[in-house]
């Protein structure tokens, strides 16, 4: 059975913050850094988008099409266990069945989560809640990920 969440963003000042260089996530309300979480973002031959989305649509243990292929909500599917759609067609925050590849520049271009971090963020946020995904560091993302260890650009 799929759970598709649908329900409008409770916190208007509420947003999911990406640096890209330092592959990290941050769900921020107002000026408050609620949770950091480690990710993996696009590999250099498929990079993750730059700009402001919105979250369009919240998953629970999601189908992967692909090419001709299917692959069932389970343990072989790339999307792991959860699946949060951005405006931006085709690009999403996902779990995956490669937790290795977490902290590298590895997926398609989405922003890819260990399962039980993409099942706690999918908790958190909400449809309608904005994404911005940063290609360059920031004073605004040196303050977010302040206490975090910020690594180079690989």
């Amino acid at each position: 059975m799929v759970m598709m969440v649908t329900v409008e963003a409770w916190s208007q000042d509420r947003r999911v913050v990406v640096s890209i260089p330092d592959r990290k996530l941050a769900v921020v309300e107002g000026d408050r850094v609620v949770k950091v979480f480690e990710t993996a973002v696009g590999a250099p031959s498929s990079p993750s988008p730059e700009g402001t989305f919105t979250i369009v649509n919240q998953i629970a243990d999601p189908t992967w099409y692909t090419k001709g292929k299917v692959v069932p909500p389970g343990k072989a599917n790339p999307l792991g266990t959860r699946w949060m759609g951005l405006s931006k067609k085709g690009y999403g925050i996902h779990g995956t069945n490669v937790p290795s590849s977490i902290g590298k520049n590895a997926s398609h271009g989405c922003i890819r989560m260990r399962n039980h971090d993409v099942e706690e963020l999918f908790k958190i946020v909400a449809v309608g809640d904005v994404v911005e995904l940063h290609g360059e560091r920031t004073p605004e993302l040196a303050r977010i990920f302040a206490g975090e260890t910020l690594v180079a650009a690989r």
